[in-house]
């Protein structure tokens, strides 16, 4: 890749970051840092994955099932409010829950800040300028400069995950110039302020958190060593070992911190580890820096590139670009706000996305949370925990599609461990067979509901993440992996089975009680509630998973008659309806809503990430999700970064690309911080992870067994080029367009099939070749050409 292509897949900025929204985010998948890029004063703020306060609790409530059948009678009765009353007393979790959100000193937890390192950098007397600082998308490095006195002065920071250290280098053009002292430490005066992303380089003069700081201590061998455990010393014992390598000079031990005097260079290596998985934390990190420390630092960082090159350089892509691409970051954002389109921007929002999702989700580490691996905070915004409303769903939405398959393997594994206490909760809770899960989860194996049922008692997240195990093997076709996970979905199914009852009305098959995530409905007598029976996301998350289980049944060979039961329940599920206004119901009757512009916008799920309702396969449904959208987005709705990001994925699935580039533009915008952080507010990373899945749904969809082909694509982007992203089937795509229209396509395919694709309207394949020669192939009514596509394939498309 030359500097070009270098400088166009860089965030750069020419001032140290004044808050930490506007630092830079480097990440392994499992240490993560947040650069500020400070001068005189530099900090780095420090995370570990595994690091949360808290721990096991028993919070499932033996009451609940003993009053399940009076809340659904009251339900079927109409009397909501006294439902919801009784499911408040009765049937939420036992104890404190998360705490409302607040849970980092309850046994529930919160995932927490590992600390800082600190620099103290002596800088010569005379003019300070030529300041960069930047973030290097293609080498996942974060990179300091500047000259002061004439000399220049750089850092450079990457976290290795082939290394599992994190890599600090500091240089000076001129030798003998460096010296600077290091701290290492973990002082909650340095912590955003709660439900904030206010801190800066230096701490507060005051602390909202019942924590003492705690410094490093000096371990010989110019090491510093900080030690201690969470949960205000009681919980998760964690390690930091920070060991400083100077390049000439000296580096001496100085008031709890090292010193380092007159080097041409120096490298400091930061490993960190917890005893969440029972390994002693301080071997861990001194065997990390045994190994590290006698690897040069070319060779860390030629590792450390080419590891995370090996996913990063999968998928490129080209929306052309304006001036507004050669100004820093914060600038171009500041001009989307005044009305600019900067498609390259877009695309380097895109790129961004991938690049915190291989930064935050590695195989073996923990999942992406809500705020993947990066928090500053001992009590974060909602723990930083994983919600299964749709956030930690969200962060893998674009895993499949936009070439990270290996990236979505820890979520797939944390789901897996959901299973044994979900069994658990389900025979309590509802006196059922199978696992279920609610809203939120900790890494302790959280599966009870949540402290109030309008939010807390979403029953259908165990099935909403089985659509992830599916995915997995939709996009990638691996049997044997199928088989592995097919008894996860297997068991989510059977604790529905068991869950379902008739609603009073039609008969048909419910959930009963739920709700439709976090929003109230308003009924014709004018209660207003939230707990009710078979809101609509459920019915359409039920017939995904029920129709998952079917095919994976039938690709495996087995369960024949568990397959028919789900046959049997999948037609006498609550269907999709259109309600008065033309839209598609929220809930199981026609009902107003007290909030129309709410910021979920659960009833669409059959849209996206679901496929019951497609344009063409169900259009008056599709016209229905497109009023319920027009509805939601014109009372205000779409507010929240992550929100916005669904709604850009909603236009996509109806190949609206103008509308889906509006909802781009109101993203970057409105909820987007100078780091290109998502904002909620504050600070949630689905945004990111959801907007990026929506870029690549303008682009390509696969979800209704054709392979689309720019089937979203804005006027905006008239000529473009994208490479490597993935479509269901197995198949690897590439494609160019000029003047709005599709030139030519190349489809590399996985296994032997029958390959389906849809090119944009007005448009038609004239010519298919493989290996330059020429392939038959089939157009039927519908425009969709049917091509026999052989494994290991390779299929030029032209038009």
């Amino acid at each position: 890749m030359d500097e070009v292509q270098q400088q166009r897949l860089t965030l750069w900025y020419e001032q140290p970051a004044a808050y930490w929204t506007d630092a830079l985010p480097v990440g392994n998948g499992r240490l993560g840092a947040m650069v500020f890029g400070g001068i005189a004063r530099e900090r780095i703020q420090l995370n570990e994955d595994t690091l949360w306060s808290g721990g096991v609790q028993d919070a499932d409530n033996p009451e609940a099932f003993e009053h399940i059948e009076e809340v659904r009678d009251l339900l079927r009765a109409g009397e909501f409010v006294k439902a919801e009353k009784r499911t408040i007393e009765t049937m939420v979790c036992r104890g404190k829950g998360s705490g409302h959100g607040n849970g980092a000193y309850v046994p529930y937890g919160s995932y927490q800040t590992l600390g800082d390192i600190r620099l103290t950098l002596d800088v010569p007397e005379g003019e300070c300028g030529g300041y960069r600082r930047a973030l290097d998308l293609d080498t996942a490095t974060s990179s300091v400069a500047y000259k002061a006195g004439g000399i220049r002065f750089t850092r450079e920071v990457f976290s290795s995950a082939p290394d599992d250290v994190l890599v600090v280098r500091i240089e000076a053009d001129k030798p003998g110039a460096l010296s600077f002292a290091v701290a290492l430490e973990r002082d909650p005066r340095s912590s955003s302020r709660r439900w904030k992303n206010n801190s800066r380089i230096e701490p507060f003069d005051k602390s909202e958190e019942p924590e003492e700081p705690l410094g490093a201590e000096i371990a010989g061998d110019g090491c510093l060593v900080l030690r201690g455990r969470a949960w205000q010393g009681k919980g998760m014992a964690f390690d930091a070992h920070l060991l400083v390598l100077p390049e000439g000079g000296s580096v001496e031990p100085v008031a709890g911190t090292l010193s380092v005097r007159g080097a041409n260079a120096a490298t400091l290596l930061l490993a960190a580890a917890t005893d969440y998985r029972g390994d002693a934390p301080h071997g861990a990190c001194v065997a990390a820096l045994h190994a590290a420390r006698h690897t040069s630092y070319a060779e860390l960082r030629k590792r450390h590139v080419d590891d995370y090159q090996r996913l990063f350089r999968r998928v490129t892509l080209d929306l052309g670009e304006t001036e507004a691409a050669l100004r820093p970051t914060d600038e171009r954002l500041r001009a989307v706000r005044k009305g600019v389109v900067d498609p390259h921007l877009t695309a380097l929002y895109f790129h961004y996305g991938r690049y915190l999702l291989i930064s935050s989700s590695r195989p073996g580490t923990m999942p992406a949370n809500l705020q993947g691996i990066w928090c500053d905070h001992f009590q974060a915004p909602w723990n930083a925990d994983y919600h299964h409303n749709i956030n930690d769903q969200m962060n893998y939405w674009p895993a499949e599609a936009c070439n990270l398959a290996e990236c979505h393997l820890p979520f797939i594994r944390y789901i897996e461990t959901l299973r044994e206490p979900g069994r658990k909760t389900a025979k309590i809770h509802y006196g059922a067979d199978g696992w279920v899960v609610h809203t939120i989860s900790n890494v302790w194996g959280y599966t009870s509901p949540g402290e109030h049922p309008g939010w807390g008692q979403f029953t259908a997240a165990g099935a909403w993440l089985c659509q992830h195990l599916w995915e997995h093997y939709a996009f990638g076709g691996d049997e044997a992996y199928l088989a592995e996970v097919y008894p996860v979905m297997k068991d989510s199914a059977a604790f529905y089975l068991d869950f379902l009852v008739e609603e009073p009305g039609h008969g048909w098959l419910v959930t009963a009680p739920s709700n439709s995530p976090e929003n109230a409905f308003r009924a014709a007598d004018g209660q207003e509630a939230r707990v009710c029976m078979g809101p609509s996301m459920d019915m359409q998350i039920l017939w995904d998973l029920f129709t998952h289980c079917i095919e994976a049944s039938e690709t495996l060979g087995r369960d024949e008659d568990f397959r028919a039961r789900l046959y049997e329940a999948r037609s006498k599920l609550a269907p999709p309806q259109i309600g008065k206004h033309g839209q598609l119901q929220e809930w199981l009757d026609d009902y107003d809503e007290p909030e129309p512009g709410h910021r979920h916008m659960s009833h669409l799920f059959a849209l996206h990430p679901g496929s019951q309702i497609t344009l063409r396969g169900t259009p008056e449904l599709a016209q229905a999700a497109r009023v319920s959208l027009e509805r939601r987005l014109a009372h205000g709705g779409g507010h929240t970064g992550w929100s916005r990001a669904w709604v850009i994925n909603f236009w996509a699935r109806l190949e609206e690309g103008d509308k889906a580039l509006e909802n781009i533009q109101a993203l970057l915008a409105n909820c987007t911080r100078p780091n290109l952080f998502d904002d909620h507010p504050p600070f949630q990373i689905d945004g990111n992870f959801g907007a990026t899945a929506g870029i690549a749904e303008m682009l390509l969809q696969s979800h209704d067994g054709t392979v689309s082909l720019l089937p979203a694509l804005p006027k905006a982007w008239p000529t473009g080029r994208v490479v490597g992203l993935r479509a269901r089937g197995g198949y690897e795509v590439a494609m160019t367009w000029r003047g709005g229209a599709l030139v030519e396509a190349e489809v590399a395919t996985d296994k032997t099939a029958t390959l389906k694709l849809r090119v944009p309207a007005g448009q038609a394949i004239v010519r298919i070749e493989t290996d330059g020669a020429a392939v038959e192939f089939e157009t039927g009514e519908d425009g969709v050409v049917a091509v026999s596509a052989e494994a290991g394939g390779v299929y030029s498309v032209y038009l």
